[in-house]
C-alpha cells in the first residue's frame, strides 16, 4: 500500500497521527518516499503509481477515483492560498487554486503552501486570501484537497475516520523543526492550523459541489464553439 504525502504545514497533524498510529512500519516508511506537491500527486494517482493521496479537489473528480470525506478544508480564511495582484501567473503546484482564482474573478500571481503562508504573514496587505474571498462570496467552507483512493479503500477510510476523531498534539521539537525550515514561527503555525479542518462535512460538501459546478461552467464557457 502506498500513500502520497503533501509535505505542507497544513498536513502536519496527519503526519504526526500516522507516525503514532499502529500501522505497519513498511507503510510508514514508504510515506516519506512518496511525498510531493499536490499537482504531482494528482498525476501519480491518475497513473496508479500510488494508492491514495490528498489531492487537489478539482482533480479528485477523476472517474476512476473513490473519494473519502476527509480533506484540507478552510473554514473561512486560509492564509496559505493567496493571489498577488499584478501579472497573471499560475502556481504549478495546485490545480484547484488556479481554477479558484478564475471562479472568483481574480487575476494575479497565485501562490500556495508554506511559501504562501510566509508571504501572507509577512505582508498581508499585498495579497488576497482566496479562502476568505470564497467565504465572503459563498458563505461556505472551501475544500482545497480531498482524500482520493485507487485501492485499499477500506484501509484508507479507517485511517481517515480515526484521524478526524483525534485531537492531535504536535510536539515542540516538530514545531521547532518546521518553524526553522519554513521560516514561520511556532505561534504562527499553531494559529494557522486553527483555520483548517480535515472533515468534509455536509456544509463543506455543499461548498465543494458549488465550486465544482462553477469550474465546469467556466470550462464550458472557455471551450471554442464548433
Amino acid at each position: 500500500m502506498t500513500f502520497g504525502k503533501i509535505d505542507y504545514i497544513n498536513m502536519l497533524p496527519l503526519h504526526v497521527y500516522l507516525k503514532r498510529a499502529s500501522l505497519q512500519n513498511a507503510f510508514k516508511h514508504s510515506i516519506s518516499y512518496k511525498q510531493n506537491y499536490p499537482a504531482v500527486l494528482n498525476a501519480k494517482l491518475k497513473k496508479r503509481q500510488i494508492d491514495a493521496a490528498y489531492i487537489s479537489s478539482i482533480a479528485s473528480t477523476y472517474k476512476s477515483f473513490r473519494t473519502i470525506n476527509s480533506g484540507i478544508v478552510a473554514k473561512k480564511s486560509v492564509k496559505s492560498v493567496i493571489i498577488k495582484k499584478g501579472v497573471y501567473a499560475k502556481d504549478p503546484h495546485s490545480a484547484t487554486s488556479n481554477v479558484l482564482a478564475k471562479v472568483l474573478g481574480l487575476e494575479g500571481k497565485v501562490t500556495i503552501g508554506d511559501s504562501a503562508l510566509k508571504l501572507y504573514i509577512e505582508n498581508p496587505s499585498k495579497y488576497i486570501d482566496m479562502g476568505a474571498a470564497w467565504y465572503n462570496k459563498e458563505h461556505l467552507p472551501f475544500v482545497f484537497a480531498r482524500l482520493s483512493v485507487n485501492a485499499h479503500y477500506g484501509f484508507f477510510k479507517k485511517i481517515a475516520d480515526d484521524f478526524k476523531k483525534q485531537k492531535i498534539f504536535i510536539p515542540q521539537y516538530i514545531l521547532e523543526d518546521y518553524a526553522q525550515k519554513r521560516g514561520v514561527s511556532k505561534t504562527a503555525i499553531k494559529e494557522y492550523l486553527k483555520l483548517i479542518t480535515y472533515d468534509i462535512d455536509a456544509k463543506a460538501r455543499f461548498g465543494l459541489n458549488r465550486f465544482l459546478r462553477a469550474a465546469r461552467l467556466l470550462k464550458m464557457q472557455n471551450q471554442p464553439h464548433l
